[in-house]
């Protein structure tokens, strides 16, 4: 999603920069998201508010948090089961976030200014609005990628798809068992007529639960191409071979310069995107939506020292404790937890308590250094009020080719060398560096919200199914993952089978549509009729 001011004010409709005792208009201010989108299913429904005065000036700052009021409806039922979350972002824009526990017919969205409609609300959401227990696919691929406003591809999968012009499933289910079963685990996956079969490979296959959640998750929602792959339950990524040798398609949470991984959202993001509301009702769950709604003090009253907690999962992280204790006017750092070094607790030691996530961002510098492979908070550190002063590293997660060095957050080197320098150049550079952490949080509402997630999924199976070149299979030993029952709230799908031919309507339209929207992104773009 982009910044508000940099969609709309592209267009003459806002500009930036509201002085701070600027009151919110309800007229003025602006109203946009997935959310409000009948076709968009997701676990966690979101959209946004954005505060605009009477002037047509964004507001930068908070109004308050309980300025605007949200409430959900459906005419058909009188008691909807809805939660609804109103997260102030504190920079002038609130994240509306809801989870239906049923689907209703014609959902009306209010927002709420002091008892006024906002924007142009109420918005209705015409027919049926499923909710995430439903299992009413989409039967049309580009009809669901249009209404997620998916991107036509994600350069990630392209670079790791190049590697493989051809995938045999039929060769890969013979050869990837027999290279890997024995020292590795793995899942190895067909997905057919849109359901979900598996058989496991190897001791460890507990972390299976979360490919299994997003498979059954993803089917729910679209129609996803007949595909067979294989998914790499370990943390390190397994296909070491040179180019020139034999390649067998992995699928892995993370990947290295050294190998040729195909490369996943991790399970932690995914699972933070599938259970987003799902769980015990929380104020202090870590997703990427309750970070942007707990950044901590502003700006100017952080704490001006770097900061890390986690276990002794890397030897540079030795390194950072032991920094840490020589300059503790400029590093803070400990560990909460000793597994790997545990022989070296008494020189790295003691213990400290575990810190929430959320008072991370009591301090401007967060520190984001390799465990066993890439770190995976890093999503959530980007989402922050706070910059991420990130380790060079070999290994990279789905997203990380897409961000740039001094753009959306300060590089340090692999070795720790150059760290006390870089706080002294942020601590010299307090604006520049500000803003180094407003884009690295903008790329992470941009590119880590669970919309995006479902999208680079969809996406990666898509573009994997092309490559195939015999059918995949329902093998001998794989088993069938049942759709979890929802006898509580059944839903009953309306949905109808399209046939969709090259050339016809629909695609030439869904062509239009995806260019209108590259036309809102690029200002310069020529936008169609």
């Amino acid at each position: 999603m982009l910044l508000p001011c940099l969609l709309l004010g592209c267009a003459g409709l806002v500009s930036c920069g509201a002085p701070p005792e600027s009151a919110p208009s309800a007229a003025r201010s602006l109203v946009w998201g997935p959310g409000l989108e009948t076709d968009v299913v997701l676990p966690a429904r979101f959209f946004f508010i954005q505060a605009v005065d009477a002037a047509g000036r964004n507001l930068t700052a908070s109004p308050g948090e309980k300025t605007f009021e949200v409430k959900i409806a459906s005419p058909t039922e009188q008691f909807a089961r809805i939660w609804i979350q109103v997260l102030d972002r504190r920079d002038g824009s609130f994240l509306v976030r809801y989870r239906m526990y049923a689907s209703y017919t014609d959902l009306h969205v209010s927002v709420l200014l002091k008892d006024e409609h906002v924007a142009k609300s109420p918005f209705i959401l015409p027919g049926p609005v499923y909710h995430e227990g439903c299992d009413c696919p989409q039967p049309s691929g580009p009809a669901w990628e249009s209404s997620m406003r998916c991107p036509a591809s994600f350069p990630q999968i392209e670079r790791d798809l190049a590697v493989y012009p051809r995938v045999d499933p039929d060769r890969n289910a013979r050869e990837i068992p027999q290279r890997f079963g024995q020292r590795q685990s793995l899942c190895h996956y067909t997905v057919k007529d849109n359901k979900v079969y598996i058989k496991t490979l190897g001791e460890h296959v507990g972390f299976r639960i979360f490919m299994d959640a997003l498979l059954l998750s993803l089917t729910r929602k679209v129609r996803v191409p007949d595909v067979e792959f294989f998914v790499n339950l370990g943390d390190w990524p397994l296909e070491k071979r040179q180019p020139s040798e034999r390649l067998h398609p992995i699928f892995s949470w993370c990947g290295s310069n050294q190998t040729w991984d195909i490369v996943m959202p991790t399970y932690d993001l995914t699972e933070s995107v599938l259970e987003t509301m799902g769980r015990q009702v929380s104020l202090v769950s870590l997703d990427m939506m309750s970070v942007q709604s707990n950044t901590g003090l502003p700006w100017d009253q952080k704490n001006a020292t770097a900061f890390w907690r986690g276990r002794d999962s890397r030897k540079e992280r030795l390194e950072l404790v032991k920094l840490a204790r020589a300059h503790p006017d400029m590093v803070d750092a400990a560990f909460t937890n000793f597994f790997f070094f545990k022989h070296d607790e008494g020189l790295y030691g003691p213990l400290v308590k575990h810190v929430s996530f959320f008072d991370f961002f009591k301090y401007k510098y967060q520190i984001n250094v390799d465990g066993t492979v890439a770190a995976y908070r890093l999503p959530y550190l980007l989402a922050g009020d706070s910059v991420v002063l990130k380790q060079d590293s070999g290994y990279y997660e789905h997203f990380y080719n897409e961000m740039k060095p001094w753009t959306h957050y300060i590089p340090v080197r692999a070795d720790l060398g150059d760290l006390l320098e870089k706080i002294q150049w942020a601590r010299d550079h307090d604006e520049e560096v500000k803003k180094i952490g407003v884009a690295g949080q903008q790329f992470a509402r941009n590119h880590l919200m669970g919309d995006s997630i479902f999208c680079y999924y969809y996406k990666l199976f898509e573009k994997y199914a092309e490559l195939q070149v015999s059918e995949p299979k329902v093998r001998s030993g794989m088993a069938l993952v049942e759709q979890p029952n929802d006898d509580l709230f059944p839903c009953s799908c309306q949905r109808r089978t399209v046939s969709i031919s090259i050339g016809s309507p629909f695609l030439q339209g869904y062509t239009k549509h995806t260019a209108a929207l590259r036309c809102l992104v690029a200002v310069n773009a020529p936008c169609p009729a």
